[in-house]
């Protein structure tokens, strides 16, 4: 009788240890990325379309999809969400210099039903323009002429974004056949930008016959570099001007073989880099 009653009572001890989480506390997935915010907040804008789904009416919440952990989930884009909850919080965004997702975060502030954010991106997005492809009326424009000189890529200008990305493989398994170093790929690095950037700044250090005989203003993403060490790379680039905006990487593994524990390992990694125009300043 006593083991009866000590299996009968230890899930009621094992439950009253696990405390249930406040109730203002919201927990989100928002494409994937996990967020911790209060219902006061996303209700702080209440003809938003969050203010809407989370406001204090009765069930207002209930219909929402949610993911296999019990949260709430909205099929929008995780990264960019977290300066909407920037928003909803300070009532007003601070973005990186160089952003280069302004376009698609306005684009979030429209589905989300905030626009006054629609109208502070926009506004910055104006001006970002102006600042970087107009010159002023005292610049090198003739007088007496109300024409405005917009930079062409075809002058070259030392400007502009460089994606750099490494790419690497291997073979990991428990047997020395597999594992002698035949699958080990050493790794690559790509560069992918404007034709005539991508030579000013790496020169000869660029390999280019995977994509030859085009004109300086096109684009590719076939060139690579001679050597492989990654850190070389960002020091041409900082010693350009070159300042790193966004970066992303990822990792996969394949089967190899009919063994389980034989696989094949594949890294990617994305460097993005953007220098501002200098104006009146020609590679």
């Amino acid at each position: 009788m006593a083991l009866n009653e000590n299996c009968k009572t230890q899930p009621a001890k094992e439950q009253s240890s696990v405390q249930s989480p406040p109730s203002d506390v919201v927990e989100l997935n928002v494409g994937g990325q996990v967020y911790y915010t209060r219902y006061a907040t996303l209700a702080s804008f209440p003809n938003s379309l969050l203010g809407k789904m989370f406001s204090n009416k009765k069930g207002s919440s209930n219909d929402l999809s949610r993911d296999l952990r019990g949260r709430y989930f909205i099929d929008r884009d995780g990264f960019l969400f977290r300066y909407v909850l920037d928003y909803l919080r300070d009532k007003q965004v601070v973005l990186p210099d160089h952003f280069p997702e302004r376009g698609r975060l306005k684009r979030e502030a429209e589905y989300f039903q905030l626009p006054d954010l629609v109208k502070l991106l926009t506004s910055d997005e104006s001006k970002q323009l102006s600042d970087e492809l107009c010159f002023s009326d005292h610049d090198d424009v003739s007088q007496g002429s109300d024409q405005r000189f917009y930079p062409s890529y075809s002058l070259d200008m030392r400007y502009g974004y460089i994606t750099v990305a490494l790419k690497g493989a291997c073979a990991s398994a428990g047997r020395e056949s597999v594992a002698d170093g035949k699958l080990r790929k050493l790794p690559r690095i790509f560069v992918s930008s404007r034709i005539g950037l991508a030579k000013e700044v790496f020169g000869d250090a660029l390999y280019e016959s995977r994509d030859t005989d085009r004109p300086p203003d096109r684009y590719t993403c076939r060139f690579y570099l001679k050597f492989r060490h990654l850190e070389r790379a960002f020091d041409m680039l900082s010693e350009s001007g070159f300042h790193i905006v966004a970066c992303n990487s990822s990792l996969t593994a394949s089967p190899l073989g009919h063994y389980p524990e034989d696989k094949v390992w594949s890294n990617y990694a994305q460097y993005i880099f953007y220098q501002r125009a200098q104006h009146g300043t020609f590679g």
